[in-house]
């Protein structure tokens, strides 16, 4: 099922197919480098995540651009009482990254987020260093919030690390 779309951009319902794709994105070293994710991921803890997520509270999404799919997106903790939820992106596909299709997700989840969901806020954390990711999200309306100093410890660094928040809020 269709979620949104931008241009050549649409997000699509995240389905039981694409795990083995998704499991391949956050293993390749040329993407996970900022995910806090257990890894290397496997396909039978991710189906086994597929069937058990709640799915009242997040939405996600693969992103397909001419009809391939390149990515995940979604909204995470959908705080319906406050109006808010928290915003996530990865561009899997390495050979689609850096030709705009990220900025096209983005402004296509937000869309969804403020005029299907009628949030005011939408939000995220970022690690300090990910200079493209915050690149991103200033490029699509996004600012920050907050600097967090040594805000999650990062096994595969053993080390601290600091995190930034930025939001968007829509204004009616």
């Amino acid at each position: 099922m269709i979620i949104s779309k931008y241009a050549d951009v649409i997000l699509r319902e995240f389905e039981e197919k694409d795990i083995p794709l998704k499991v391949e994105w956050i293993n390749n070293p040329d993407n996970n480098k900022f995910l806090h994710y257990e890894l290397p991921a496997r396909v039978d803890k991710t189906i086994n995540w597929f069937h058990q997520k709640d799915n009242t509270n997040r939405i996600d999404c693969t992103i397909e651009y001419n009809g391939i799919p390149v990515g995940v997106i979604g909204l995470l903790q959908i705080d319906r009482v406050n109006s808010k939820a928290e915003y996530y992106i990865t561009i899997g596909e390495t050979s689609y990254k850096g030709k705009g299709i990220a900025t096209k997700a983005t402004k296509a989840i937000l869309d969804y987020g403020f005029n299907t969901l009628n949030l005011h806020k939408i939000y995220l954390t970022v690690d300090s260093e990910n200079a493209i990711a915050k690149k991103l999200y200033k490029k699509t309306g996004f600012q920050c919030e907050g600097y967090f100093v040594d805000d999650l410890f990062f096994d595969r660094k053993s080390e601290y690390i600091d995190r930034e928040r930025y939001a968007i809020i829509q204004e009616k």
